[in-house]
């Protein structure tokens, strides 16, 4: 099964985050005999800070990650949470990528490295957490 990786945690090591650098790196090598995934929307995180697609490419080769589609069930169960967090007087319009990182995760059952603890447990809490 698939560990899924949050955009914070690569973000931490190639921006040597000096809170966060060692502990992403270290949790990273930890699980790294599993197979550790990245999605579209994390893809996408990550094309913010570089130029071309083969930069982004090449930066998750050298994380030794895969690339997976997020499946429908994964997008649906996005929305779903999403139409709770606006039920719950959330203000943005458009669906955050926590929301297709967390649907991919939950229809997946897959695990989740990730700081950004509080919307995963929030709306997606069947998704087991790895976090500091």
């Amino acid at each position: 099964m698939a560990i899924l990786v949050d955009t914070n945690i690569i973000i931490d090591i190639v921006s040597d985050d000096p809170n966060w650098a060692d502990w992403s790196i270290t949790i990273l090598e930890q699980y790294a005999d599993q197979e550790l995934s990245i999605n579209p929307a994390v893809y996408a995180e990550l094309c913010f800070n570089y130029d071309s697609v083969e930069e982004v490419d090449y930066l998750i080769r050298q994380f030794e990650l895969n690339y997976q589609e997020i499946p429908r069930d994964g997008l649906f169960r996005a929305a779903q949470a999403f139409k709770v967090y606006k039920s719950k007087g959330g203000t943005k319009d458009f669906v955050l990528p926590d929301f297709f990182i967390g649907g991919h995760a939950e229809s997946y059952n897959s695990r989740l490295i990730t700081r950004n603890v509080k919307r995963y447990r929030t709306y997606f809490p069947a998704v087991t957490i790895i976090n500091p």
